[in-house]
């Protein structure tokens, strides 16, 4: 199985975005929707997070998707 592409990760984003309006999600939420072996994904989905524009935050503080290390959640724009 091929892994996907950034227009996939980004559309699986998206989508979970436009779903929590007001609320957060995990990153490895959209590497499980994408893939049965997510975890490799991961830096990938972080990055293409960062490139669309998500927010990210790492308990309650806002963060940089790419160097955060550790849990973060991700969000539609600023609150």
């Amino acid at each position: 199985m091929q892994a996907p592409d950034d227009a996939q990760i980004a559309a699986v984003l998206r989508a979970l975005a436009a779903r929590r309006t007001g609320g957060s999600f995990c990153p490895s939420e959209a590497a499980r929707a994408l893939a049965q072996d997510w975890r490799p994904l991961m830096p990938d989905v972080r990055r293409v997070a960062a490139e669309i524009g998500l927010y990210a935050t790492q308990k309650g503080v806002p963060v940089d998707p790419l160097s955060a290390r550790g849990p973060i959640r991700l969000q539609k724009g600023a609150t």
